[in-house]
């Protein structure tokens, strides 16, 4: 791999500035894109611009890729047909008649309560807690920013402190080829110590039942409070019109089942699909086919319960799934051009850079709030917490040895700086998602979730050297 030194780092320094700055996501991310391969081409513009377009063209047909796209635009078509049923609407009724909403701190804690009952898949967490609670969110006048910060907030850390999933596995295949002796020990005794995780749970727990607003999230509330505005004037929300206001079709029943089965199928589906193609072992299954798989399986019972209820016909129900298909056209497009992000981070070697310069000037005493705060930066800039995993996890393993480091709290110092920059970072692919998931504006999330991301990054920095000092 060639060394680009601190050229690696401008591409995603520039687009997340540029993001932040403009609102332009678009073109902020297509940005990021040409830059690093204008870069990689000795600054030719017109090779590029090639090289980009190969690239993307490469990620957006790799097979695992397109199956999440794939499965991201059918997440429209669930909720377009939920919401024509009628079974979106019954479903709200049903809450509502049970008190499970009754004030913005039970639809909080419910909308935490199903986002930990769906813990397999990052993405999937999200689209199927965003679905569920957003109407009631809407229903309780609270702002689509701070339900995208509850479930984004909830997602990445919940996956890494229950990894009976993916990211489990994951972790586990990285601590293998540092030859860890036991590495399901070292990773469980680093749950315990993952104080990023942990305090990015609980503060989400602390705003919802006590309703703590401070910087720009404080406005959002007030604007939705005062004004009636679920999203603030000129607010470019990532699903459109067509998804997240669609009606039920004149004389539809409410009836909460028609919302409540074709989504717990979904669910269901996801870890027998992993269970499959993990040849009987959930960890190792493809989460690509699987989310994918409960989507489609989710979408085919929905058709048909709808048309045997004489709800929709067949017809209907083809033109709402489209409906929903194009309203998710833009999360796609976001989605996509994060892929490219991904191999264009990797061929420049931004994290790699990054780790290896801040490693030269490590302090022993304060290794792992530092480790942290690496993790943290690099998984920001590059959008990616697997992508960090694999970067720090060949560095921290070398040096619980030779520091004579705890192997516990050096893990986990490195899988929760991972979570932070990823759930954070404007180019990460669960934050976009996040986004769509709550129907609201992109950049509006990240500015509203940030200083949430950071009080919880300090507390764990905090910690990180208490600990380093005592363990």
């Amino acid at each position: 791999m060639d060394n680009y030194g601190w050229l690696s780092i401008a591409p995603p320094v520039v687009a997340i500035a540029l993001a932040i700055k403009t609102k332009q996501v678009y073109l902020s991310l297509g940005l990021f894109v040409f830059l690093g391969w204008t870069i990689m081409s000795s600054w030719n513009p017109v090779a590029g611009l090639i090289q980009s377009v190969e690239v993307y063209l490469a990620q957006v047909t790799s097979a695992d890729n397109a199956r999440v796209l794939l499965f991201s635009s059918l997440i429209g078509a669930i909720i377009t047909l939920t919401q024509a049923s009628g079974g979106m609407d019954g479903f709200v009724n049903r809450v509502e008649r049970g008190g499970l909403a009754k004030s913005q701190r039970s639809v909080g804690l419910l909308t935490v309560a199903v986002s930990f009952c769906v813990f397999l898949e990052s993405n999937f967490s999200l689209l199927v807690s965003g679905s569920v609670a957003r109407p009631l969110f809407d229903k309780c006048r609270i702002s689509r920013e701070k339900l995208a910060y509850i479930i984004d907030a909830t997602c990445a850390p919940k996956l890494i402190l229950i990894p009976l999933n993916a990211w489990g596995a994951y972790v586990t295949g990285l601590l293998l080829t540092q030859n860890v002796t036991n590495p399901n020990a070292l990773l469980f005794a680093a749950l315990s110590l993952n104080f990023y995780a942990i305090l990015a749970i609980l503060l989400v727990l602390v705003v919802v039942v006590t309703g703590w607003n401070f910087g720009p999230m404080r406005e959002a509330e007030r604007r939705v409070r005062e004004e009636g505005k679920l999203l603030r004037d000129g607010a470019e929300p990532l699903v459109s019109e067509d998804v997240s206001t669609t009606k039920a079709v004149e004389g539809a029943p409410r009836r909460a089942v028609n919302m409540v089965l074709p989504i717990l199928l979904m669910v269901f589906t996801v870890p027998a699909v992993l269970w499959l193609t993990g040849d009987g072992s959930i960890p190792n299954g493809s989460g690509s086919q699987a989310v994918l798989w409960g989507v489609i399986v989710g979408l085919i019972v929905a058709v048909v319960m709808y048309r045997l209820q004489g709800i929709l016909s067949v017809k209907q129900s083809t033109d709402y799934i489209i409906r929903g298909v194009q309203g998710l056209i833009p999360v796609v497009i976001v989605l996509s051009l994060a892929f490219a992000i991904a191999a264009t981070t990797s061929a420049l070697g931004t994290g790699e850079f990054v780790a290896d310069a801040a490693r030269r000037v490590l302090n022993p005493n304060i290794v792992p709030a530092i480790v942290f705060l690496l993790a943290c930066f690099i998984a920001f800039s590059t959008g990616t917490s697997w992508g960090t995993f694999a970067i720090m996890i060949p560095i921290v393993i070398p040096m619980v040895d030779v520091i004579g480091l705890h192997p516990g709290l050096t893990v986990a110092a490195a899988l929760g700086g991972g979570i932070f920059g990823d759930h954070c970072s404007p180019i990460s692919d669960t934050t976009i998602v996040a986004s769509m998931a709550s129907a609201t504006d992109h950049i509006d999330h990240v500015r509203t979730q940030l200083p949430y991301a950071l009080t919880a990054a300090g507390g764990a920095t905090a910690l990180f050297v208490v600990f380093g000092s005592l363990l």
